[in-house]
């Protein structure tokens, strides 16, 4: 294992909504015997309210304070040595203060995902609000890509879907 991982055992998976990192997620913490969390279901437990409702209500820069708020949290067991999975939401690592709480809290990882896939995935997608009006999804798209550009690693998710990815990430030369 590298000794950045070793210091802190964090594994984060970003990328656009509907790139798999729950799922991909999952599988990766099931298979190294880590734990796994997702900060958007973490943000809905904390608020008591669901995405949809948090935006609703309070907007998206009330989301964004507890998204951080709740990745933070999370972060204080990664710097304590517990090691985790961790997927963070789609806009989350597009905001410099949640790229820096990564990186210096263990690895990110890139899923990306073809436009058309995450269209096909999030297609019908009530619990989405960034996701409704197509053609702002697709420049949404666009505009973060360079922010996750900056992971540390890349996985292209192709026709294998998660489960490829989920072997994907477990062949990087992290362990």
């Amino acid at each position: 294992m590298i000794l950045k991982l070793k210091r802190t055992p964090g594994l984060y998976l970003v990328g656009f909504m509907g790139s798999g990192k729950s799922t991909v997620g999952r599988g990766v913490a099931r298979r190294l015997g880590w734990r796994f969390a997702d900060i958007d279901e973490d943000v809905e437990a904390r608020a008591r309210m669901t995405i949809p409702e948090i935006f609703e209500a309070q907007g998206e820069e009330a989301f964004r304070r507890l998204e951080t708020e709740v990745l933070r949290w999370r972060v204080q067991d990664v710097a304590r040595g517990i090691p985790w999975v961790i997927a963070v939401g789609g806009g989350c690592f597009a905001r410099e203060e949640n790229f820096e709480i990564i990186q210096n809290h263990g690895i990110s990882i890139w899923l990306d995902a073809p436009l058309e896939m995450i269209r096909a995935r999030v297609a019908g997608s009530s619990h989405r609000p960034l996701a409704r009006d197509p053609q702002r999804f697709a420049e949404l798209y666009e505009e973060r890509r360079p922010a996750y550009e900056r992971a540390d690693y890349r996985i292209v998710i192709g026709p294998e879907g998660s489960p490829g990815a989920v072997e994907a990430i477990l062949n990087l030369p992290l362990f």
